[in-house]
């Protein structure tokens, strides 16, 4: 479905922050991109949905492809329309509008205008607060409604691939796995392909059937999410454990020593 072909892009002609990536999300699939900040995450979603442009950055090699279809070409709105919804870090929510018309802004670019009480029920469906909440200001809403008012946000358009930038951040560890399992429940009951963006591996690698690990703007290593659970390096470096489960001292990591054992 998503397709993304050894691209490098370049911010201000100078900086050279993704240096050859690719990957893929199958349809229906969850599919986690995981790595610490400034791995260059972030910068990937905003290839994926045209907006590089705006802070002087660009595609400088590599492609990407969406149902057979190069967009990278393409404008956001082009993007948006084709089917991808992107839910950035941040929520970009509308905090002066209600909660009501934040969500009528996501059928704008719906497929299917017919539809739209029902991309309403279904919101509701899954987001039970949304809707005891709808003619509330969504500036009065907690971290975790605004991030459910994102998502529903992203759902009134029907999307067929949903990009979600660090759902997790900042959110109190109740409301993270509830946010996780209606997630789990829009892939499942929707066949919504999504794209996950995180730091937190544990549960993002228990949501997703396949991972992708970043760092310093090079996949260094991908499989699915049952083998990276188990890899000791993954373990160490991004869960914390030891062999002998035992919390890791980050201090003492060196960042060289992490490369050096991936890319052996």
């Amino acid at each position: 479905m998503l397709k993304i072909n050894n691209i490098k892009v370049v911010y201000n002609d100078v900086v050279l922050v993704l240096m050859g990536i690719s990957l893929e999300v199958g349809e229906g699939a969850i599919v986690t991109l995981l790595g610490s900040n400034g791995a260059g995450k972030t910068t990937t979603f905003k290839a994926i949905i045209g907006v590089l442009r705006i802070e002087e950055g660009k595609i400088e090699e590599g492609s990407i492809e969406f149902l057979g279809e190069r967009i990278d070409r393409k404008s956001p709105e082009k993007i948006v329309r084709m089917g991808i919804c992107a839910i950035p870090e941040g929520r970009g929510i509308f905090s002066e509008l209600t909660v009501l018309d934040n969500l009528k802004l996501g059928k704008i670019t719906s497929r299917d205008q017919a539809g739209v009480e029902e991309n309403f029920t279904r919101v509701f469906e899954y987001f039970p607060i949304l809707h005891k909440r709808r003619s509330q200001l969504a500036g009065y809403l907690s971290g975790g409604e605004r991030q459910m008012l994102a998502i529903g946000r992203a759902l009134m358009g029907k999307p067929i691939l949903m990009l979600m930038d660090e759902p997790s951040l900042g959110l109190a560890p109740i409301t993270v796995h509830e946010i996780f399992r209606i997630i789990k429940s829009i892939n499942r009951e929707q066949n919504t392909a999504i794209m996950l963006i995180e730091q937190n591996a544990k549960l993002a690698l228990s949501c997703a059937q396949y991972g992708y690990i970043m760092e310093n703007g090079r996949i260094v290593m991908d499989a699915p999410s049952d083998v990276l659970n188990s890899d000791l390096d993954i373990k160490e470096f991004y869960l914390g454990l030891t062999d002998g489960s035992r919390r890791k001292n980050y201090a003492e990591v060196k960042h060289y020593k992490r490369r050096k054992r991936w890319l052996s």
